[in-house]
């Protein structure tokens, strides 16, 4: 006899941005009359932009300061923002308990030593045979541990050690779809019984120069002036990496109800898929993903992942426009940043803080309109910067 679908709910959110960190900030700085303020670095990384970390005390989630001390940046964004989700959703720091929580977590790799890239680029500069040099100065400059502190699965590790979160753990790579992804799977696991309780989400440190040198030289970095996501196309096309951590408490009903936990939102409908970014291919894809979403006009948030770059920004934007041209239309990207791994479970925390809060996040620039209406569910897309594009709809409860 095959068991029924299991119900989705959204019960703890943690989340940590440019904007501030916790639910109600972020609420209260962009359900505003008028359109947001982001924060943005425009000084220390010219010509480029990236939207950094607000002045976070560590040792509210992460008391010790030896296991502060042993994360980057990165590694301590996560814990934190797990913490704050773990604490949102009034789950008692008990061992027994949080042994049955199982966790999905999206994470890149680590930071580099920037002072080692610099002095090999230093001393390559000019000659005929660079290898040589580099093998001599990657084997004596780079410290032992340097590797072991850039595997992806440390943050899932940190978080059993510093929050007791000890059931089975998973960690997806993959930038945008890592995220995508991680939501996917907690979702299917729950709705399928194979898990009751799942910590899922991801973080991403901006601002390190060698993540915008990779960007730069793939031509992905928006420069120069500043523009709405969706006010970014042709020569001004181009993204801005934030700070952010992003984690969720995903819970079937009946164990939500077992523990008398609120709920922020029914998480409905999670997909992804990946592809050509040829245009049509592109749009075949996320239209398909739009249309078995299945979501009504009807009092519906759009919040768009989309990154800001040229062809695929604007395509999304139209489909988004054709399939639901009745509904309030947003690209978060535009006040917190584009934050890659985080960035579709940073889209799906603040979904469910507005549909919980019975309001809309005001026009955030650019073509955005504004809209008076109090929100019954809420559609988030992801669109990666090179590769992959999914959808998450969930509904008011």
């Amino acid at each position: 006899m095959t068991q029924a679908a299991r119900d989705v709910l959204i019960t703890g959110l943690g989340l940590v941005s440019s904007l501030g960190e916790g639910v109600e900030a972020h609420v209260a700085q962009l359900g505003g009359a008028s359109a947001p303020q982001p924060t943005i670095e425009a000084e220390r990384f010219a010509p480029y932009f990236l939207h950094p970390l607000p002045q976070i005390d560590w040792s509210r989630q992460i008391p010790k300061k030896g296991d502060q001390r042993q994360m980057e940046t990165w590694q301590k964004l996560g814990v934190y923002a797990a913490g704050l989700a773990l604490e949102d959703a009034g789950i008692p720091a008990d061992e027994a308990m949080r042994a049955g929580i199982d966790m999905i977590v999206s994470a890149g790799g680590g930071e580099r030593d920037p002072e080692v890239d610099a002095l090999i680029m230093s001393r390559a500069r000019g000659l005929a045979d660079p290898q040589p040099l580099m093998n001599e100065l990657l084997s004596s400059e780079l410290r032992p541990t340097l590797f072991l502190a850039q595997l992806s699965n440390l943050m899932a590790g940190n978080i059993s050690i510093v929050h007791k979160v000890t059931g089975s753990s998973r960690t997806f790579m993959g930038e945008e779809s890592a995220g995508l992804s991680a939501v996917q799977i907690a979702s299917a696991r729950i709705r399928s019984g194979q898990s009751r309780i799942c910590l899922v989400g991801g973080a991403f440190s901006a601002e390190r120069k060698d993540l915008l040198t990779n960007y730069e030289l793939g031509g992905f970095l928006l420069r120069d002036h500043w523009l709405p996501v969706s006010a970014r196309s042709g020569e001004t096309a181009g993204l801005a990496p934030g700070s952010m951590g992003a984690f969720l408490i995903l819970e079937d009903a009946e164990h939500a109800a077992a523990r008398h936990a609120t709920a922020y939102a029914k998480l409905r409908f999670v997909a992804g898929d990946r592809g050509s970014r040829e245009d049509a291919p592109f749009r075949r894809r996320l239209g398909r993903l739009l249309d078995e979403a299945g979501a009504s006009d009807d009092g519906l948030l759009v919040l768009s992942g989309a990154a800001g770059l040229d062809g695929a920004t604007q395509g999304e934007a139209e489909l988004l426009r054709e399939h639901y041209p009745q509904a309030a239309h947003r690209a978060y990207g535009t006040a917190i940043g584009h934050g890659f791994e985080a960035h579709f479970p940073a889209g799906v925390a603040l979904a469910a803080a507005f549909l919980s809060a019975r309001r809309l996040p005001a026009e955030m620039g650019g073509d955005e309109r504004p809209a008076a209406f109090e929100p019954k569910r809420a559609l988030v897309t992801g669109v990666g910067h090179v590769r992959g594009e999914g959808v998450c709809l969930m509904e008011a409860v």
